[in-house]
């Protein structure tokens, strides 16, 4: 191997290196910007003012679709109207 192929490599794995940390950056910032960004259609949707748990229920997550209000509480899903009136009741045992 000669010297002028030494440095032929050394320059192609720089310019790898460079292109890969480069890469890594852009990608970062890109999902960085797009999770900080709030959905303009969520924040705009009708919430009711309050929704009534069933006696017993606790909600651990609240989903919010156009038009339901789902909230995830131990083994069951509460689907409510964006009005609060309760819709459907999943089971997830």
């Amino acid at each position: 191997m000669g010297l002028g192929t030494v440095r032929y490599l050394k320059t192609i794995v720089t310019a790898m290196t460079v292109a890969t940390i480069l890469g890594m950056i852009v990608l970062i910032t890109v999902v960085v910007l797009r999770f900080s960004q709030t959905s303009p259609e969520a924040s705009s949707l009708p919430l009711p003012d309050q929704i009534t748990l069933p006696d017993g229920v606790t909600a651990e997550a609240v989903t919010l679709g156009r038009d339901w209000i789902g909230i995830v509480s131990g083994d069951e899903i509460l689907i409510y109207n964006t009005d609060g009136a309760l819709r459907k009741r999943i089971s997830l045992r």
